[in-house]
């Protein structure tokens, strides 16, 4: 069987592999936790907050200042209980960067 006996795929699903292949990302995961972002976290978190990847089951969250680095970090627990529903996917860490002005 030849690549073209297969059947076309989304532009988007292709543009998807491809990155996640450059930068070892799943970008339909992080996706899908930025969907969850908002039911997981503070409302005053989900606004200034933003889940950017996830790379070796570690979340990276780029935060606007070092006080929500630390407000990310002491509810670190229960951000990844929520992320739980991901199954075997889901991140087992975060790191909360600040990210530039």
């Amino acid at each position: 069987m030849s690549y073209l006996d297969e059947a076309p795929r989304a532009l988007g699903d292709i543009l998807n592999v491809m990155a996640g292949r450059l930068r070892k990302v799943d970008l339909r995961l992080i996706d899908e936790v930025r969907q969850l972002w908002p039911n997981i976290v503070d409302p005053v978190l989900a606004e200034h907050c933003q889940p950017e990847f996830i790379k070796n089951r570690v979340l990276l969250v780029s935060v606007p200042s070092g006080a929500f680095a630390q407000r990310v970090n002491l509810e670190h627990e229960a951000i990844l209980r929520g992320l739980e529903s991901l199954g075997d996917a889901a991140p087992t860490s975060l790191r909360a960067v600040i990210a530039n002005p």
